[in-house]
């Protein structure tokens, strides 16, 4: 053996070989699937998936169009909070689609609901700021009754 190189061992061999492999997979899925859109505020990148082509739609075609792009309902705002909560969501998405585990009528974790009520209290203070559900001591849930403003749904 040459100076200066020493043999690797099979177990560091097949764990370099292994992480390879999965960057390389990896890597290939994110171009394939376009997942560098998902960095973007284009709101086509959330209709990469034939799913969500019909939500994509009916926003097209709701107010909110000429307002809101996706991320501004469904990310936090502020770029730390906005890209966690796009990988959580992306994570979740991915998994679901890669093994077939989604509803035909796609509902948001709570977590996800949670996010779009802030931003519509955010995007809307004006109205919301000092409103409470219907006399209880606790925040509006915009969701529960315009559902679908967003998505005409």
């Amino acid at each position: 053996m040459p100076a200066g190189l020493t043999a690797i061992s099979a177990p560091a061999l097949l764990a370099t070989a292994a992480l390879g492999l999965a960057a390389g997979v990896g890597g290939y899925a994110f171009v394939y699937a376009k997942g560098y859109s998902y960095l973007t505020n284009d709101p086509a990148a959330c209709a990469n998936c034939h799913v969500m082509q019909g939500y994509y739609d009916t926003w097209r075609q709701s107010p909110h169009h000429a307002a809101a792009g996706c991320n501004d309902c469904h990310t936090p705002a502020g770029k730390v909070a906005k890209y966690v909560v796009k990988a959580e969501n992306g994570f979740h998405h991915s998994l679901a689609f890669t093994v077939g585990n989604f509803p035909d009528q796609i509902k948001a974790r709570p977590s996800s609901r949670e996010v779009v009520n802030g931003q519509c209290q955010h995007c809307h203070a004006e109205i919301t700021h000092d409103m409470t559900d219907f006399g209880k001591d606790e925040a509006v849930d915009c969701v529960r009754c315009h559902a679908s403003v967003g998505h005409l749904r």
